[in-house]
């Protein structure tokens, strides 16, 4: 779920869920305050507000003065007609009560059986405000003041006024509801809230302490934020990040160290040549070459060392550009049966000079075609053949080459029965430098780069180059190249 949708959904529910919960909270204090559902009705159309909002309190008081001063002036008839007629103008009516007979009842109660509706005589003095009375489907709210007659008979005088049908029932019923509406609200909101809050805020933290720890150098951990919203995607997003960074700076310290070693390679490899140079050079300075013979013996070493530099500096020089991508590749569509078979002829003119046994075993149909750079690729196959000789360690070295084609490839396998390569150093014989003989003696010779510029051509063809090799048994070299289809 999106946060979107999550934030409108709780903002609809911070609408709907309070709404509910007031209705609710409503209809369960209506049926506290009034019995049942049918009350509640009745209440909000027929309840007054209490009668000291409207009765006319000028009245009230003089009848008030009138019970206690003058008792019998509410056996008069035209006294209370006249209190009558006032009444009537706010819809009020007048009720007295003499013992348990009425002595005056307005003509609005007129055909109504008050006398055992009213509420009964008190005491002297008593006021009550707070009475509702329903004749038929009218409800009056009483105002009653018990008083004695100068006999000493209990007589009581009310006054009935139709009830408001909004303020008395606000009166009670809305102060109760407003805090019930007050609590609804803060809870629902609060809870709403911190639900929301905890899906959002949560993953926020847990980002901002990785983010810490990243910005602290600590990247040997997982950033585990669920969820598919935003914030689960930029987890997702964050994780990625903090595990490109740690391979970025793995490969940053693995160049390094590279960088170091081949440094310490380049200048081992210079230096036991210019050594040998200069000692040669110092000889023929101090005269040590004092014959024809020796100068001659001396000059030719000295120009071995210098090819062997040049050579060493053009590897490396290729090399570079190679891994640099600076090296441009002219690309030709050729035969390849007839590229690998021309090359097999080669080595077999080399193989007696050189010393070794060939066999060819070409397969490759002669219509497959294969986009290469004649000269580089020639020069893996050259530097391939150059490492297969140079470590030959068995009286009848043998040296095969068997080619075949598939539906997407053409297969070049080279192989020798040479002293083989240890399971350590197989994975590594493509590094540049790199030699499984860790002395770097001038014996074998070589750059240590050959088979490093063998990889990086064969890469820039589309192709693939591994290697297997058994320790004593001898080592073999499969290089794939993509068909080009026509």
């Amino acid at each position: 779920m999106s946060i979107r949708l999550k934030l409108l959904l709780s903002y609809a529910a911070m609408l709907v869920v309070p709404f509910l919960l007031i209705l609710l909270s409503a209809v369960l204090l209506g049926v506290v305050y009034r019995g049942d559902v049918q009350n509640i009705r009745d209440l909000y159309w027929n309840k007054a507000s209490q009668f000291n909002d409207h009765r006319d309190e000028r009245l009230v008081k003089e009848m008030r003065r009138t019970a206690d001063k003058n008792p019998s002036l509410f056996a008069d008839p035209k006294y209370l007609d006249d209190l009558t007629q006032e009444l009537a103008n706010s819809g009020s009516g007048l009720v007295v009560r003499k013992d348990d007979k009425l002595s005056y009842a307005s003509p609005l109660f007129k055909d109504q059986d008050l006398l055992n509706l009213l509420p009964p005589f008190e005491r002297e003095g008593y006021r009550d405000q707070e009475q509702d009375l329903k004749l038929g489907s009218q409800l009056y709210t009483i105002w009653q003041f018990d008083f004695l007659y100068e006999d000493h008979h209990p007589g009581s005088v009310l006054i009935l006024e139709k009830a408001n049908p909004i303020v008395g029932f606000a009166r009670k019923f809305f102060p109760i509801l407003f805090l019930s509406v007050l609590v609804i609200l803060v809870l629902t909101h609060t809870v709403l809230t911190y639900v929301v809050s905890r899906s959002i805020i949560g993953p926020l933290q847990l980002l901002k302490r990785a983010a810490h720890r990243i910005k602290a150098g600590d990247l040997d951990f997982r950033v585990q934020v669920s969820g598919k919203d935003e914030i689960g995607q930029l987890g997702i997003a964050f994780e990625e990040m903090r595990g490109q960074l740690q391979e970025s700076i793995r490969l940053q310290l693995q160049y390094e160290e590279n960088r170091k070693e081949l440094i310490s390679n380049i200048s081992h490899d210079l230096k036991t040549p210019l050594t040998a140079i200069r000692g040669y050079v110092d000889g023929i300075h101090d005269g040590i070459a004092d014959t024809p013979d020796k100068m001659i013996k001396y000059v030719r070493t000295i120009s071995s060392k210098t090819e062997e530099m040049e050579h060493l500096i053009d590897e490396l020089f290729l090399y570079s550009k190679l891994d640099l991508k600076q090296l441009p590749f002219h690309f030709v569509l050729v035969p390849i049966h007839a590229f690998v078979h021309d090359w097999a002829e080669e080595l077999q003119l080399e193989r007696e000079k050189k010393g070794y046994a060939f066999e060819a075993d070409i397969q490759i149909q002669k219509s497959t075609q294969v986009s290469i750079d004649r000269d580089k690729l020639k020069r893996v196959f050259s530097n391939i053949m150059d490492n297969c000789v140079k470590y030959m360690d068995k009286r009848d070295k043998q040296v095969c080459l068997r080619a075949y084609d598939t539906a997407s490839d053409v297969v070049i396998e080279i192989s020798d029965n040479g002293q083989g390569i240890s399971a350590e150093a197989i994975a590594h014989i493509f590094d540049r430098f790199y030699r499984a003989e860790q002395s770097r003696n001038t014996q074998t010779g070589g750059s240590g780069l050959g088979l490093a510029i063998a990889k990086q051509i064969v890469e820039g063809h589309s192709g693939t180059i591994e290697a297997r090799s058994v320790l004593g048994e001898g080592t073999q070299i499969i290089i794939k190249l993509p068909v080009k289809t026509l």
